[in-house]
Order: structure tokens, then sequence, then C-alpha cells
């Protein structure tokens, strides 16, 4: 029997909706709907926002990932906001390792790019309107919300390396206390410089000259022809078909794909009959993670510069010969890839009144980034090139203008109705490599176990993944909400699993769900708990 405890009531709306992880943000997306805008109007606003009041966990210098359903052409479109590798940031460059913080950390900023292909493909309202919010916050102020608050109290080490970026984001030399109005002048006016030029401001003007200054000034890579060499990807998503559902998640260089692995290898267990959050089901679905993750270690990289072979990771013949490997009631110990020829984000969606669908993840990466705002900008730029490794013949290996290989990944689903491909939900997480483990519960406790959206974000969840122990070894650990029946962690650490339980909603994800309707064609939301922000719609 699935728990159906819910704290919040699921939301309800007809004409758009927006569910993201901060108020502020919500509002804006809220706005931009009811002025005539398109789901993409929205995303765009709401995005902006995020970077302004989430700075741990976005910015004008980090990344996005992004899924648009175009409601009238039934089509799915991914857009691949990830930046490359300087062209100048060879291996050789590294002898110490690459850095976790600092400019040398960074690739090129991708975001403010997608804003601009989100507009070109499905804007409505003038590009300015869409970053007034945001330019109104970052210059007359916002107040620090609990989760925003934490987070810079949490990072205090970071602002004795990096004084000046805790006055640029804050306007203040000491971590903000909840409540606390926090302005950023510098952001303010290169929101305002965007508005006004668009993402030329940003990759080819007087924004990109002050990033390129600040890389070269301060040991970093990113030069103006990188920046203005940058494009969004717009491709293909990749696709499965689980239960009822068809799966739309992100193409490499994005882990989208063991999303789509893992649904591939549950197909073949009755988890409803199981039960929800029963020993059994959670054991099935840690073990198809497992098994999924193998593949992306081995051979997840920039397509570009690596052959990855997406279609035959997500074959159903070859789920069907991976599944052998789960047992029923014993854990695997970390297992080996398939035979083959292979830190801090945000999340948000939005559906408008007409079908359409944006579900949209964005990040700097680790919390705050690389800890350093391009002088006199405002933008705080990210770390991610520290996903690269630099060993030689490994898929993800650095290599100048070379994407890493991306945790972030977002999804939306359809189910064929009367012959006719629609809109059922759109979803995601951040949480590093928590997010598709996370969004694989969510989809089973929508699809398996009939839990409506707010229930499905709300109930109990596990993550899996290394812990590092003192001894600085690292142990595959099963982490339990302890909401989860302690019979039941028992039983999972009876199969194998070494599990240790967490607080009641202690998982790493902060998830944000619509669900549309068939029949009636309403929005019902919902959002989680775990984050300050809320589902909104009209």
């Amino acid at each position: 029997m699935a728990d159906t405890t819910q704290h919040r009531g699921v939301v309800t709306a007809s004409q758009g909706m927006a569910a993201a992880s901060q108020p502020l943000a919500v509002s804006a997306g809220l706005q931009a709907l009811q002025n005539g805008g398109s789901a993409q109007d929205a995303a765009i606003a709401i995005s902006a926002v995020l970077c302004v009041v989430e700075p741990h966990a976005s910015h004008l210098g980090g990344d996005a990932f992004v899924i648009v359903w175009d409601n009238a052409q039934r089509k799915a479109t991914a857009l691949n906001g990830s930046g490359a590798a300087p062209m100048s940031a060879s291996p050789d460059r590294f002898a110490n390792g690459i850095p976790l913080r600092g400019p040398a950390a960074a690739s090129v900023p991708g975001l403010v790019d997608v804003w601009s292909e989100l507009h070109r493909q499905g804007g409505r309202l003038p590009f300015a309107n869409l970053l007034a919010a945001a330019c109104r916050y970052a210059e007359s102020g916002y107040p620090a919300g609990g989760r925003t608050a934490g987070a810079f109290a949490f990072s205090a080490d970071l602002w004795k390396e990096f004084p000046e970026t805790l006055q640029a984001l804050t306007g203040q030399n000491t971590p903000p206390a909840q409540g606390e109005m926090l302005r950023q002048p510098e952001l303010a006016a290169t929101l305002a410089l965007i508005a006004e030029q668009g993402r030329d401001a940003f990759y080819d003007g007087p924004i990109a000259e002050k990033i390129a200054m600040h890389c070269s000034k301060n040991g970093g890579y990113i030069t103006r022809t990188d920046l203005a060499a940058h494009r969004t990807q717009v491709l293909q998503p990749i696709s499965t078909g689980y239960r009822s559902l068809k799966v739309y998640g992100q193409p490499p260089v994005s882990q989208g794909h063991i999303l789509l692995q893992e649904l591939n290898l549950l197909e073949g267990f009755d988890l409803r009959s199981m039960g929800h959050n029963s020993a059994q089901a959670i054991h099935c679905m840690v073990e198809a993670k497992k098994l999924a993750f193998a593949d992306r270690h081995a051979y997840l990289g920039d397509p570009d510069f690596v052959p990855v072979p997406v279609q035959q990771l997500l074959s159903k013949e070859y789920a069907a010969e991976r599944r052998k490997l789960i047992q029923p009631d014993r854990a695997l110990a970390m297992p080996a890839p398939g035979d083959l020829l292979d830190h801090d984000t945000t999340y948000f969606c939005v559906v408008d009144g007409e079908g359409n669908a944006v579900s949209f993840i964005q990040s700097v990466f680790w919390g705050y980034g690389c800890g350093s705002v391009a002088a006199g900008t405002g933008v705080l730029l990210n770390n991610r090139m520290s996903g690269f490794t630099l060993q030689q013949g490994h898929p993800n290996c650095l290599a100048p203008d070379k994407r890493t290989a991306h945790t972030l990944n977002a999804w939306l689903a359809t189910r064929n109705r009367q012959g006719e491909e629609q809109l059922a939900l759109a979803g995601g997480t951040p949480g590093a490599d928590y997010q598709v483990q996370t969004n694989m519960q969510i989809i089973c406790n929508i699809e398996d176990f009939g839990l409506n959206p707010q229930q499905a974000v709300e109930a109990a969840r596990w993550q899996h993944g290394l812990s590092v122990r003192e001894s600085n070894s690292a142990v595959e650990q099963l982490q339990i909400e302890e909401r989860i029946p302690e019979e039941v962690r028992r039983a999972l650490q009876g199969m194998g699993h070494s599990t240790v339980r967490i607080g009641a909603f202690a998982q790493g994800g902060t998830v944000q769900l619509i669900e549309k309707n068939a029949a009636s064609g309403a929005l019902l939301a919902g959002s989680d708990p775990r984050s300050d922000g809320h589902a909104a719609g009209f």
C-alpha cells in the first residue's frame, strides 16, 4: 500500500503552471504566463530570477539543460546549454590536477545563450520584459530565504578565500541571516545590458571582455574567442517507453541515459505488487541504479570527441540481458559495465495554457561554482572543468573545446491518447548523481504506485552512492529517509545493502513536478517540501 500522506495540497490550474525551488522565481514565471507569454517566456523569467536569489545553485556563469515540448507539433526538443573547456585548457596545464575553485576551474558559461535560444524558438513577450524581475531583485534587493541564508552560512570557509564574492552576491561582508535584504548592483547592470542588447552583450560585447580579463588576471583560461564561439546545441532528445509513458531525457553529454536505462531495467519487475517503498521494490530500484551507473562511468563523454553507444545502452534487448544480474534477495557488488562496442543545482518546470512545456535545469556545479565573480559583472563563474578526468583514453578526459560529462538532466513524459502523443508529465530535480535515481523514484511513484504529483514528490525516498569513511576509503551506502519503516531498512541490510537512516526529508533532491490530466487538460503540480519553493498556476 503506497504512503499517500502529504503536507501540501496538489496545486491545480488550467491556463498555466510553474513549479520552482524559490517563490520569487515562481511569481516571475506566473506573471509572464498571465501576460500572455509562452512556457519559454516563463522559463526565461524564472531562470533569471533564480540566478539572483539562489546563487549557490545557479548563475549567469553556469550551464543549463532543457527539454521543450511543442504541443502543436507534438514534438520534444533538447537544448544542451553546457559550455566547452576553453581552447587553451589542455591537460598539461593541470599537473597538480584540475582545481575545484578559482577561475581555472571554469568552463565557458552556457546559460545566457539558452535564454536566447528559447526566446528564438517560442518567445512571445519582449526579451527585456522577461529579465525585468531579475533586474529588480538584483538592483533593489530581495530578502534571503532560509535555504539561501543556510547556503551562505555553510560556505563560511569559502568567503575567507573569496571575500569579494560574498560582497558581490550580498552587498555585505558577512553571510546574511534569513530575511536580510541582499543587493547585487553589478549583476543588475549586467542583466540590464543583456535585456537591452541580448545574448551578444554577454558573449561578444562588454560583459565578455570583463569575464575574459578577469580570467586572464586570475589564472583562468576563458577568452573572448571562447565566449564568442559558444552556441547552444539543439538536439533530438533520447527516449524510452515505460509502462504507458514515453519518457524523454537529455542526450549526452548529459547522463540522462541513466534514467532511461533504469526504467528499462525496472520494466521487467512488477513493482506495484511488491508495494511502494517495500524492501523488495527498493532493492530492485537500487540494483537498476547500480547497473546503469556502471555504464555511465565507462561510456559517457562528449559525443563530438568520443563515440557514446546510446542506441545500444537504451535497447530493450540490452536491458533484458543486464536485468538477469539483479538477484531477488542479494545486493550486487559494484557491477562492471555492460559489454558494448561506450553538487548544487536548481530545477523548475513550466506548462502554458496551450500545453507547451519546458523542463529546465541549471547549475554552477559545486555550491557557488568556482567561488569567483568576474570583476565588474556580478557574474559567478562555474567550476564545471572539475568534472573532467585527466586519465588519458577515458571518454571524459579533458581536451580543449570539449564538453565534460554532466550530471544535469531534465525529463518529460507523454502518453498516447487516441493515437496522438500528448504531454503527461514534466519534472526533475537537482542533486548531482542523485538526480537520475530521484527522477526514477518519482516516475515510479506516478506510474507504478498511482500517487498524485504532491504525494509523489513528498513520499519518503532513498539515495545510493559512495560515502567516504574517516580512513578516506569509499564504500557504497544506501541512505534511507527515516519515514521508511525500520523493518524495511533491516530487510535491505539482510540483502547485503549497507544502509543508514537519514532525516525525514533529508534525501538530496528537491523535485518539481507538473502533470497534465489526459481527459480534462487540467494541470496538477507538486513541489518538494525539501526546498523553499512551491507551485502556482492560474
